[in-house]
């Protein structure tokens, strides 16, 4: 068996293709930030390293998790909580679990 190489920068056709997937389902997923790529005016653009890397990667709910403990010695955050809680005219302490 004989296998193509595939380029490192894919367009849109290549990664639909890479991915076995139609091309309308590549775009919308890209457009909704859920496979890595950029629009480059009006060409898109794929890492093919960056496709294998978001294919084995964990859920998105665990990358969320890790990306947001870059955020756990930055003091402003309590601050901010407050700020949102007190806009929203909430208390940070849920009353209903406490009673």
């Amino acid at each position: 068996m004989v296998l193509a190489k595939v380029p490192e920068i894919l367009t849109l056709e290549e990664a639909s293709e890479y991915l076995r997937l139609p091309i309308e389902v590549v775009l919308r997923q890209a457009l909704q930030g859920n496979i890595p790529g950029r629009k480059i005016e009006d060409d898109w653009r794929f890492l093919k390293v960056a496709i294998d890397k978001w294919l084995s990667s964990q859920s998105s709910r665990d990358i969320l998790i890790q990306q947001a403990g870059v955020f756990a010695d930055d003091n402003s955050l309590a601050e901010l909580r407050a700020t949102i809680y007190q806009t929203r005219g909430r208390s940070e302490i849920d009353e209903e679990c406490n009673s």
